[in-house]
């Protein structure tokens, strides 16, 4: 597969995070406080809850229901109850185009 155009830079807000599905792959897409745009999995590994819906702080997303907060750059929870890391995915931007690849994740 390969990368596919999943939003517009224009559509992602600071500290916002944004779900998209390209290739039947829940991934979200997070623009963080200095402008770098993050793919992670948007399933938090402690429960069947989306990530999209949680709250960004700092380099972290925090699941809403039961407060793991995954790192943006490696998918590793910070806190329990999760224990299990997201996938982190390769952002390309090309122009004002964010594509993702869902078959290809950062080696962390």
């Amino acid at each position: 597969m390969t990368a596919e155009r999943v939003c517009s830079v224009a559509d992602l807000e600071q500290d916002m995070p944004l779900r998209v599905d390209p290739g039947g792959v829940a991934i979200t897409v997070i623009k963080d406080g200095e402008g770098v745009i993050h793919a992670i999995g948007d399933t938090c590994t402690h429960g069947e809850i989306s990530l999209s819906e949680g709250f960004v702080e700092g380099d972290t997303v925090e699941c809403w229901a039961h407060g793991s907060a995954f790192s943006l750059t490696t998918g590793v929870p910070q806190n329990l109850p999760a224990y299990e890391p997201v996938p982190v995915y390769v952002v390309e931007i090309d122009g004002d185009d964010v594509l993702i690849d869902p078959t290809v994740t950062k080696e962390v």
